[in-house]
């Protein structure tokens, strides 16, 4: 993806270094007793102590790594039950979400003894394999031993307050979560996306166990909340059979008191019902419906002191302003147009849920493309207010859509209504969920009438006002403060921007946003341009207006354009051998999907247009050596070059008697390896 240029930063800020790697993790097996009696159970515990900056893997590895393996070597009488895995943290790097353990980790197994097991003093054998990351990843082992005494007495361990403290790690079962789940829309494929339902939790993530027969992705997708609910959308890339009935794994998140909690889950994924009568929703039907647009009017009535809709808030207080010295009935009128224009807007929406069959308030949020067109608007509000440009009237598209938000009169305050109404969806006021939750659940007809309550709620205060002119005369009298209030009004709408920048997080990855980021950068400074040398200058307009619309441009382009692939071939010593045999130069790649390190420097310094266009000159052949399973002759290929893992890029020159160029391991730039296949090709 062309976003993915954010790369191209951590490179020019990543060094290497020459020389192989040694493994860093520590291993020990230790024990919850040090005596037991036949018929109890025993936890035992791997503990792994990473070196700093490095990580091993939980049990779902995620986009990356491998999760951490124990084989026993038990006596008879004694067997082991499955681990228990505390809950990892979430590390995302150059687009590759994983779940991993830093410093340290307790690995608990719990031991029975049988009741004829034999006693005395029996040796207990784990050897366990393991992938440490850092900026290369090493493949680790280990073989940990232990005693444990069996007989008439049983005798914690010193150890016991270790495991004491692991077990407070460990996910939990807590019906208090209610978590429901359900496929979202068809198929693509062999992927699919299902929405999983939280409640009584706030910041939550879900961290999929591994199957099998499918993969849930790790990257998550946070939606707007439904009735107080958190949830967030997972996509589903099945291997065979058909689609998962049910999904396991771990709901992490923060307690409505702060307290972290970590809740394992195994949820069934119903399909989406449609939504077309009452009888979907018999708990809906026992709640009257005048009641329901009560609470309708009451949540849109609420919504404006929401933070979603403060900003609004402030442009509709400046219009009054400006608007003191006008008669009541041109206030009276433009109240009722900013409310057609809210209800209007309200009944798109109604339409919307309606046509959709599967109605969401906020779904528009759910588009990326919508936030996208939101963020650029209200950043050029901001910018408007600011001063940074002036709106006119030159029927400029750009232009028009500032327009729309600030100018007077008639147009002005219907499009108030419209932009009021698209920043307040994503907002669940109090009474607005039940109401919402009820009206989807009916008729078309009663979607309509609960979405236009709730719009008449939203837009009662404006209208009250200005049906209340005598009201006006408690607000500040027009004057210079004026231009002062209106830069101030710039700051809520800037805040307003952040808030839709980070809802584009869930739909992006990291590369992408920097890029989006850099565009609204690169936009804002077009304005400043357009502003200051083209609106307000007196020569070189022309210059200025292609500058402007140059800077954005630059950005658009460089966001917009994709790299195509290398031609890689499989790397063998026989490929090697006929390559050097043709005289030709080849850039070889050991690399791996659990590398993360790996597909950072595929990324950032070798699937580029310089590095691309360099192999072409030389007319170079591309290998890759595969090492995401085990295989013995890469094995040997990087022991013969001093490496414990990979990556490991080698550069063959053309002339076969001169030795391959080994680059440094960890994270390479484009200059490391264009200067590489120089000296291959000379």
């Amino acid at each position: 993806m062309a976003g993915k240029r954010l790369a191209v930063l951590l490179a020019a800020v990543a060094f290497a270094t020459n020389g192989s790697a040694a493994i860093t993790t520590q291993a020990r097996l230790i024990l919850s007793a040090e005596a037991a009696r036949p018929g109890e159970t025993v936890m035992a515990g791997v503990q792994l102590k990473m070196a700093r900056g490095w990580h091993t893997y939980w049990r779902n590895s995620g986009d990356s790594g491998v999760p951490t393996k124990i084989t026993w070597q038990l006596p008879d009488g004694i067997k082991a039950g499955d681990i228990q895995w505390p809950v990892p943290g979430k590390f995302t790097m150059a687009g590759l979400t994983t779940y991993v353990y830093h410093d340290e980790v307790l690995l608990m197994v719990p031991l029975t003894l049988e009741k004829d097991v034999k006693p005395g003093m029996l040796d207990l054998i784990a050897k366990v394999s393991w992938l440490e990351c850092e900026r290369v990843c090493l493949p680790g082992k280990a073989e940990v031993k232990t005693t444990l005494e069996v007989g008439a007495n049983s005798k914690p361990s010193s150890e016991i307050f270790l495991f004491d403290a692991w077990k407070k790690k460990l996910p939990r079962v807590d019906e208090a979560i209610n978590a429901r789940a359900f496929w979202e829309g068809g198929t693509d494929g062999d992927s699919r996306a299902f929405v999983l339902e939280v409640g009584a939790m706030d910041e939550e993530d879900f961290f999929p166990y591994p199957d099998k027969a499918f993969e849930v992705q790790a990257a998550t997708e946070t939606l707007p909340r439904a009735d107080g609910k958190v949830r967030f959308r997972k996509l589903v890339k099945k291997f065979s059979g058909g689609w998962p009935q049910q999904v396991q794994g771990v709901v992490v998140g923060k307690a409505a008191t702060g307290r972290l909690i970590a809740a394992e889950v195994n949820v069934p994924i119903a399909e989406p019902a449609p939504v077309t009568s009452a009888t979907t929703a018999p708990e809906a039907e026992s709640k009257p419906l005048a009641l329901m647009l009560v609470f309708a009017f009451l949540g849109g009535l609420i919504l404006n002191i929401m933070p979603c809709v403060l900003p609004v808030i402030a442009l509709k207080i400046l219009g009054f302003v400006e608007q003191n010295k006008e008669s009541p009935r041109r206030v009276r009128q433009l109240g009722l147009i900013y409310c057609a224009g809210v209800l209007a807007s309200f009944l798109v929406l109604a339409g919307l849920a309606i046509g959709a069959k599967q109605a969401s308030w906020g779904m528009q949020f759910q588009n990326v493309n919508f936030l996208i067109a939101m963020t650029i608007l209200v950043l050029l509000v901001a910018l408007n207010l600011f001063g940074v440009f002036e709106v006119t009237l030159s029927g400029r598209a750009m232009d028009a859509a500032g327009q729309l938000a600030s100018k007077k009169g008639v147009a002005g305050a219907f499009f108030n209504g419209v932009l009021a109404t698209a920043l307040a969806t994503p907002c669940t006021a109090p009474f607005l969920g039940v109401a919402l939750g009820f009206a989807f659940t009916q008729p078309p007809a009663i979607v309509v009438a609960t979405l236009l309550t709730a719009g008449l709620g939203l837009a009662a205060p404006y209208v009250v006002l200005s049906w209340r002119p005598d009201w006006l005369r408690f607000l500040p009298k027009p004057g210079a403060w004026m231009e002062k209030f209106k830069i101030a009004m710039g700051f809520p709408m800037l805040a307003t921007v952040v808030w839709s920048f980070k809802l584009t997080l869930n739909h992006f990855s990291k590369s992408d946003v920097f890029w989006f980021g850099v565009f609204l950068v690169a936009l804002s400074m077009s304005a400043w341009i357009w502003g200051e040398f083209v609106q307000r200058g007196a020569t070189r307009r022309g210059l200025a207006a292609g500058a402007s619309v140059l800077v954005t441009g630059v950005v658009v382009t460089l966001a917009l354009t994709k790299a195509p692939e290398l031609d890689w071939k499989p790397w063998s010593p026989e490929a090697v051998a006929r390559a050097r045999a043709e005289g030709r130069p080849i850039l070889v790649d050991f690399t791996a999907d659990w590398c993360a390190t790996c597909q950072v420097n595929m990324r950032t310094s070798i699937n580029i247009k310089t590095v691309r266009r360099k192999l072409g000159q030389l007319n170079a052949v591309t290998l890759v050596g595969d090492y995401s399973r085990e295989d013995d002759a890469i094995t040997e290929e990087l022991k013969k070059f001093g490496r414990g893992g990979v990556p490991l890029v080698l550069v063959y020159p053309k002339d076969a008697s001169k030795p391959p160029i080994v680059l440094p391991d960890g994270y390479l730039t484009p200059q490391i390896v264009l200067d590489a296949l120089e000296k291959a090709g000379s």
